[in-house]
């Protein structure tokens, strides 16, 4: 880094949750008003060569004219994509950054890309109550689909890393109803996303493992043709009526292929603790610790306490990771406390326009905007940590290295118009640069494919 001499009616899918169910922070940046925007060139490709002081031109970028969290100007000087220390050597290209502020590219720890209609018709959603009414409109939706789920999902991912995401964990729903259509779409879109976001895909069983004959093979087929990174789980007890015979299956099948697992629970009351108890046992057993993540949890807000933090602190014993999508002040995770006991917390944007719902838009740093709502949050300190839960929380899931503006750092960025770091969680500005490796791949909210 150097400095610069440039100055409804129906039941929701958040009420049916809610019914199933029954930040370390990062210092809030200073207010600087940032000068008039100028049109922000992209980068062209980085070339990678064998080395020399032509080819390390080639692979350095520097960033001009940037307000790190809203900070003094600098610039950013990044060497084979990641943040420098020191000065550019001469002759190294330059992206002028206009006086925007430079915030760390975000995470989206949890969404399901496969179910999605973005960029497609409008659809018209029929009222359901539970887990299964969705599930079949969720069949009836895909048989109806013209376009292909590698091209909706790409169309998503391309939108997600337009707004700033730089990883991703996205779920695929498996069954006999789709086969392994969902996971093999989702990994032709990453294919296409290579140059731009990192990718973990999940198998998921959303009608069940055990109630669904079938299932189980192929989420072992999946894991079996290495396409998928993890194989999840939903409502053990809750919704497949078996907690020892599913938890047996989804483990067993990640310890057979050496995959993670990541499993929905929105169960609540002591049948979700059971279910936490269940997968913290088998974590142990069969060495899978830092490999298991539980989605929602919405049984840990409802804990006194005392019982939050015993099962929090076993949870780190295993460094079982957890992700919300905040979708109440009710059902989202108590994320400073867990990070006390240091759990990784990662923030999601769950499902984008699909048959559960006609709302999302993958846009990361809306869901940070949601977290500080949902939470009642107004200090500036209280809105930092939401961003940061958005794009810390998200990598630490993930297993990616924070992109924290610090030499080293992988640079991965996002240029916006604003102040400071609480004023662009609550505006939620455009995206007008967006960098992955110190390439620009997105610019003024357009992809660049």
């Amino acid at each position: 880094m150097q400095q610069s001499s440039a100055p409804t009616g129906a039941v929701s899918r958040r009420s049916m949750l809610a019914g199933a169910a029954a930040l370390a922070g990062t210092t809030a940046a200073a207010a600087v008003t940032a000068p008039p925007a100028a049109a922000v060139p992209a980068a062209a490709p980085v070339a990678h060569g064998a080395g020399g002081t032509a080819d390390r031109r080639a692979r350095t970028v520097v960033f001009r004219d940037v307000r790190p969290f809203g900070g003094a100007s600098t610039d950013l000087v990044v060497v084979d994509g990641k943040i420098a220390d020191g000065p550019a050597p001469r002759g190294a290209k330059v992206v002028r950054g206009g006086g925007r502020i430079a915030l760390p590219s975000l995470v989206d720890a949890h969404i399901h890309p496969d179910k999605t209609t973005w960029g497609g018709p409008w659809v018209s959603r029929r009222p359901a109550e539970t887990i299964a009414d969705f599930v079949e409109q969720d069949v009836e939706l895909f048989r109806a689909q013209t376009r292909s789920v590698a091209e909706r999902a790409y169309g998503l991912m391309s939108h997600a890393v337009s707004r700033g995401t730089r990883g991703m964990r996205a779920h695929a729903d498996v069954a006999p109803a789709y086969g392994l259509a969902g996971v093999e779409g989702l990994a032709e879109a990453r294919r296409r996303l290579v140059h731009a976001l990192d990718v973990q895909i999940v198998a998921f069983p959303q009608h069940g493992v055990i109630r669904t004959p079938g299932t189980a093979r192929l989420l072992e087929e999946g894991a079996r043709r290495g396409v998928v990174d993890m194989i999840g789980g939903i409502d053990p007890i809750g919704f497949d009526h078996a907690l020892d015979a599913h938890l047996d299956t989804v483990f067993g099948i990640a310890d057979r292929h050496g995959v993670g697992v990541d499993i929905h629970l929105h169960d609540g009351g002591d049948e979700g603790v059971r279910a936490i108890r269940g997968i913290i046992d088998r974590t142990r057993a069969l060495s899978l610790t830092g490999k298991v993540t539980i989605s929602h949890v919405f049984c840990l807000p409802e804990l006194s306490d005392r019982d939050l933090d015993a099962l929090a602190a076993d949870l780190a014993d295993q460094d079982i990771a957890l992700t919300t999508v905040a979708p109440s002040r009710d059902l989202v995770l108590p994320i400073a406390r867990l990070r006390e006991h240091g759990v990784r917390v990662g923030l999601g944007s769950d499902g984008v326009r699909d048959s559960w719902s006609p709302f999302g838009n993958a846009d990361m740093l809306h869901r940070a905007h949601i977290l500080g709502w949902v939470t009642d949050v107004r200090l500036d300190e209280e809105l930092a940590d939401c961003y940061r839960a958005a794009a810390h929380g998200g990598a630490d899931v993930m297993g990616l290295a924070h992109a924290d503006l610090t030499p080293g750092a992988p640079a991965d960025f996002v240029l916006v118009r604003g102040q400071g770091l609480p004023q662009v969680v609550v505006d939620m500005p455009q995206r007008d640069l967006v960098v992955h490796g110190g390439v620009v791949v997105a610019r003024d909210g357009e992809f660049l494919s």
